[in-house]
């Protein structure tokens, strides 16, 4: 996997790190940098040793300053567009990784940026952070999440001001509203995220994923799905850790 232009995947220990790597272009999001993405996803999905993620960029003004739309819009074909799309759809990748994915998150987090950090599961944000969905300046919407994942992870309200408004608002208000887990200083950004990669790193990563997995399937689900979810996973987690322990 040394070959990526557009992105950087390491390992070390149990934790994988993917690294958005198109500095000078504000990592903007290329067609380049979708198909790479996912190749670093499957590898992460599919390896027993990787316990956390940390999504992060190289550079010091964006984390993802959105998508290059001169790509992403002009498609030969609907067919040959919706075609690429199935075959890559690194948005759905996102929501299969069973293990936790943990954003760094500084400088512009616009569009794409938005989207791709609200597939994580935890948002730490550095105080220079910018948070923005432009789209509907441009005459469109979002087309990786964005009119789904931010509503749900803030007030409706919040969501639709951003949205519709296109208004951009700062590390503190987006922490404040619940876009981002906390806010800290540039120099301890990935401190901060690895501190907590190590943490959840150190449970068990069968015990993690099905806490995971009840948060998120749950949400979908009335409080009554949801209890019923949460003790078939439990039950089922326990027989799984009795069977090992024999």
């Amino acid at each position: 996997m040394s070959d990526f232009e557009t992105i950087i995947y390491e390992k070390q220990g149990s934790k994988a790190y993917i690294t958005l790597n198109r500095p000078k272009a504000l990592n903007v999001y290329n067609i380049r940098m979708r198909d790479e993405l996912y190749q670093a996803l499957e590898a992460v999905r599919d390896d027993s040793e990787v316990k956390v993620v940390i999504l992060k960029a190289a550079g010091d003004r964006a984390f993802c300053a959105g998508a290059d739309l001169s790509e992403f819009l002009t498609a030969p074909s609907p067919i040959i567009a919706r075609r690429v799309r199935f075959e890559r759809d690194i948005w759905g990748l996102f929501l299969k990784i069973d293990k936790p994915l943990i954003a760094a998150l500084h400088g512009y987090v616009l569009g794409s940026g938005i989207e791709m950090a609200l597939l994580c599961d935890i948002r730490i944000a550095s105080e220079d952070a910018q948070f923005g969905v432009p789209e509907m300046g441009l005459g469109i919407i979002p087309a990786a999440g964005g009119s789904q994942t931010i509503p749900r992870t803030i007030n409706r309200g919040f969501a639709l001001e951003m949205l519709l408004s296109g208004r951009w608002i700062k590390a503190d208000e987006a922490c404040r509203i619940g876009l981002v887990n906390q806010v800290v200083k540039r120099s301890d950004l990935l401190s901060t995220v690895e501190n907590i990669a190590d943490r959840i790193g150190s449970f068990d990563p069968l015990a993690v994923s099905c806490a995971k997995q009840a948060i998120l399937r749950g949400l979908d689900m009335t409080l009554s799905q949801g209890l019923e979810l949460e003790a078939r996973i439990a039950c089922r987690l326990l027989n799984e850790t009795l069977c090992n322990d024999g």
